[in-house]
Formats: structure tokens, sequence, C-alpha cells
């Protein structure tokens, strides 16, 4: 399954609290519909009905989209800060 790091959880708390995004939302993660092998990573105010919850440690939620989740299940998301805003990279999981 997919893991996140510190960096990347203290990133999305940030970015939900700044756009107000519920309690019950988060970060999700999809796949391309344009770009078949890429990813999508939107703000959400809730999960879709499939989608899997990969981290509720911070105060804002991490989730996958179903069809995503086994393209994701070795890596781990992490954030690199910017001065535009923090940059979501997905790097393989540390042992």
């Amino acid at each position: 399954m997919l893991t996140v790091t510190d960096n990347a959880r203290t990133a999305v708390d940030n970015l939900a609290q700044q756009a107000g995004v519920p309690e019950e939302g988060g970060l999700r993660i999809a796949q391309s519909a344009d770009q078949p092998g890429n990813f999508e990573l939107a703000l959400v105010p809730a999960p879709q009905p499939s989608d899997q919850l990969v981290d509720e440690q911070g105060q804002a939620h991490v989730f996958v989209d179903s069809s995503a989740a086994t393209a994701l299940a070795t890596l781990q998301l992490d954030a690199e800060p910017s001065t535009e805003g923090p940059g979501f990279v997905l790097t393989p999981q540390q042992d």
C-alpha cells in the first residue's frame, strides 16, 4: 500500500487547511484519464466510495483511487518544498 512521509503529510495538512477542505476530505490520487501511467492529485472534500484510505494520521487524509492502488502499492508519497508550494513526488518505499 502507498505510504506517506511526514513531509507529505504536513504539506497535505497545510494545503487542505488553506483551501478550507472539510475534516473528512484530503488529497486524492488517481490515474490520469488523459495520460496513462501518470497520476493526478487533487484536494477533495470527501473520498469517492471506492477510494482506499492510505493515510489518516494527519489532519487531512490521503486517498487513492482503487484503479491506481496496485500501481502505487510499492511507492511512497513525499513532498519537496518550493517557492510555488510543495511539490509531491512518488518514490520507491524505503525498507
